[in-house]
């Protein structure tokens, strides 16, 4: 069981154009959300779109790559892994956030993809 990861795979669309932003230190970040569908048939026989909204977060070079070349709406495959997080809020509420760091990602652009990774 060593080979089980925090891995995962997401197809789907950009939410807005991601927000980009350059840390103390020089550290690049890169914001955005990512809808993704799943259609199925209901038991009358109609069809039912299901759409996730996905928070994810690119540090680096793919932080700039994605900012420098990706819109909304864009179709995209991101690679990454889930990242919890928890904060509290100025009223002492404490909350909790997961999103996903992406460490790779392909853009499809019509008939040609383009590849893109961080490695």
């Amino acid at each position: 069981m060593s080979t089980l990861r925090n891995k995962v795979s997401l197809i789907g669309r950009l939410g807005a154009k991601p927000e980009t932003k350059t840390l103390t230190g020089g550290y690049v970040v890169t914001r955005f959300s990512l809808a993704t569908n799943e259609r199925k048939k209901d038991k009358s026989g109609a069809w039912l779109d299901n759409t996730q909204w996905h928070s994810l977060v690119a540090w680096g070079k793919t932080a700039e790559l994605l900012a420098k070349i990706t819109e909304k709406g864009i179709e995209i495959a991101v690679d990454g892994k889930l990242i919890n997080n928890n904060y509290q809020t100025k009223e002492g509420e404490k909350r909790y956030s997961t999103e996903i760091e992406v460490s790779e990602f392909v853009i499809f652009n019509g008939t040609t993809n383009t590849a893109i990774s961080s490695k």
